[in-house]
């Protein structure tokens, strides 16, 4: 249990802190043994997924047990140096990957906008003569 915000665990933190953190920049050769040793210094750990792919190596999901712990880590690890390189870490924003939007229903209801605008002032004009 982390002791910095042991006595004001009562209090609201902001909307964007959640138990999962994401980690970029990791160097390639940490192994998940070190990461839980650098990350669980600051609280219990549910799960740790590192990146394998080509595009995700250098990366890393930590899930916290308790949130407080996640924001602790989070304001002490951001730019910590391991092997050389400094560490991003970030909130997993859950509802960020899930509000992609369908490029030609956007376009859609852009062009019903416009074209609703547009009867809108067709109106106004008649109105006003």
């Amino acid at each position: 249990m982390s002791l910095a915000y042991g006595k004001n665990r009562t209090t609201q933190l902001p909307a964007n802190v959640n138990r999962i953190l994401l980690v970029k920049n990791l160097p390639f050769k940490i192994t998940s043994e070190e990461i839980y040793d650098l990350f669980g210094k600051y609280g219990a750990i549910r799960q740790i997924r590192t990146g394998n792919e080509p595009k995700t190596r250098g990366t890393a999901f930590v899930v916290y047990e308790d949130i407080y712990d996640a924001k602790e880590a989070c304001d002490h690890l951001q730019g910590f140096n391991v092997m050389g390189r400094y560490l991003v870490v970030l909130y997993y924003q859950i509802n960020h990957r899930s509000k992609r939007t369908d490029l030609s229903k956007e376009e859609e209801r852009v062009e019903n906008l416009r074209r609703q605008y547009k009867s809108m002032n067709k109106d106004e004009e008649y109105d006003l003569n």
